[in-house]
């Protein structure tokens, strides 16, 4: 039965490429089918976002943008946009000079993504931003060098991949040194949380680099099979993985994580010491905060007298005005 015209895919005539080894129309259709389920599960997660309690949907979020980021991605695949003709190093039986296509929008995906990806795994540890830094750095480390490995013609491209390689290997041992005992500190239950989530993304992330060599390096696959099997990753890393770490944390109250400061604008509150419940007012700051201390005399210490503040008053002769110090205003 023949495909109707208005089904047909015509994205790799209207936009062909310039390079030798180029995604086939069945590529192109793949691409399409993993961009529909990308949009779908952006939309989906955008409708969840709504019925999650205000102050709680960071997680949420965090999912919607590396959604978002990844839907234009394949888009841009599908329609056989975002890449460059770059001359192979093993030439496979083709002539010297044959090009290969290399979609560098991909790696702006994953220069976009990947880093959300480990700040959604290591942030449902409790663990401290300052550890997280050289981490993401190194997951940046990862994709360029994988990418400039990429764009190399020649065999300084596994110069570029080894540089990649190591790089992901740190953050897998900095992952698998420091994300246990965040999350044990927070709880058993936060603990098995991140040991699975960790454990389902780290396996996957070590699969790319053999796509990786098998394609942009060794030249050893087509494109097209190429596309299939970084589809195939990215949707196990992306929507899946979301869902995975979402369902994962919904019996965990969000408030065990410490991230209160986030919720003063939802709540109308302000937390912290000294400040509990009391309604957020126009203007106010940490600076003041605090309710103020009144004094019955300028001179109260020194006579003995009364000296009235937040936290209550002392009297007699030889009282020590401990409450002013600790309620006067912050300045």
């Amino acid at each position: 039965m023949p495909v109707p015209a208005v089904l047909t895919n015509k994205a790799p005539a209207t936009n062909p490429s310039t390079a030798d080894l180029h995604l086939a129309t069945s590529g192109s259709d793949w691409d399409w089918a993993v961009f529909a389920l990308m949009l779908l599960s952006d939309l989906a997660l955008i409708g969840w976002t709504y019925t999650r309690p205000r102050g709680a949907r960071l997680f949420d979020y965090l999912g919607i943008i590396i959604l978002t980021t990844v839907t234009i991605d394949y888009f841009t695949m599908a329609s056989n946009l975002g890449h460059t003709p770059i001359q192979v190093q093993f030439l496979r039986d083709r002539a010297p000079g044959t090009t290969r296509a290399i979609w560098y929008t991909r790696y702006i995906d994953w220069f976009i993504t990947t880093p959300l990806l480990l700040i959604m795994l290591l942030m449902s540890t409790g663990i401290n931003i300052a550890s997280m830094l050289p981490i993401i750095f190194m997951d940046l480390v990862m994709v360029v060098c994988a990418l400039i490995g990429a764009l190399t013609h020649s065999a300084y491209k596994w110069g570029y991949f080894a540089f990649s390689l190591a790089a992901l290997v740190y953050v897998w041992a900095c992952v698998w040194a420091q994300g246990p005992s965040a999350a044990g500190f927070l709880g058993s239950d936060v603990k098995v949380h991140f040991l699975r989530c960790a454990g389902y993304l780290m396996f996957l992330w070590f699969l790319y680099p053999i796509c990786w060599a098998l394609s942009e390096g060794a030249n050893v696959i087509s494109p097209t099979s190429e596309m299939i099997f970084y589809g195939i990753l990215d949707l196990l890393t992306k929507p899946v993985f979301i869902l995975f770490l979402l369902l994962s944390l919904k019996d965990i109250e969000f408030d065990r994580f410490g991230f209160q400061s986030l919720k003063a604008s939802e709540t109308g509150t302000i937390d912290g010491p000294n400040y509990s419940g009391r309604p957020a007012e126009p203007g106010m700051t940490h600076a003041n905060r605090a309710p103020a201390a009144t004094t019955a005399g300028a001179g109260a210490e020194a006579r003995g007298g009364t000296v009235a503040g937040g936290a209550g008053n002392a009297t007699g002769a030889g009282a020590v005005p401990v409450a002013v110090a600790e309620t006067a205003p912050r300045v």
